[in-house]
């Protein structure tokens, strides 16, 4: 069964930082490629970054270029999103999500395979 934990959310303030982790088991972690996405209350779900299954592309949006790292941790099965200067508009939903044989990054939802439930991010200002 294949499982993808997040965590790391909370309520923090404008320009604080926080880390996001995706954990993954029941899977080859390596042969996935992996993505962050984010809902915020009545707007639909958007990419936020994606990496590569080998780690050596990624994709970001536009609005979180500069402020969001992705990575990942082949040794943890891990997938991190480390996020700085947040802002108000960053108050959402994360999830991670899985793309089985992702060489590229991918951006469309339906290319992903599998996905956790999420963990509520909230930015004060």
């Amino acid at each position: 069964q294949v499982l993808l934990v997040e965590s790391g959310g909370g309520l923090v303030q404008a320009g604080d930082s926080l880390r996001l982790s995706c954990a993954a088991s029941g899977l080859t972690f390596s042969n996935f490629a992996m993505g962050w996405f984010r809902q915020a209350p009545g707007k639909e779900r958007e990419l936020v970054a994606a990496i590569s299954w080998s780690g050596d592309r990624t994709y970001y949006a536009d609005s979180v270029k500069c402020r969001f790292t992705i990575s990942r941790d082949h040794a943890k099965n891990t997938v991190y999103l480390q996020m700085n200067n947040l802002e108000p508009v960053d108050t959402a939903v994360y999830y991670c999500a899985a793309d089985f044989l992702g060489s590229r990054p991918k951006t469309q939802q339906d290319q992903y395979d599998y996905w956790g439930q999420g963990t509520q991010d909230t930015v004060s200002s």
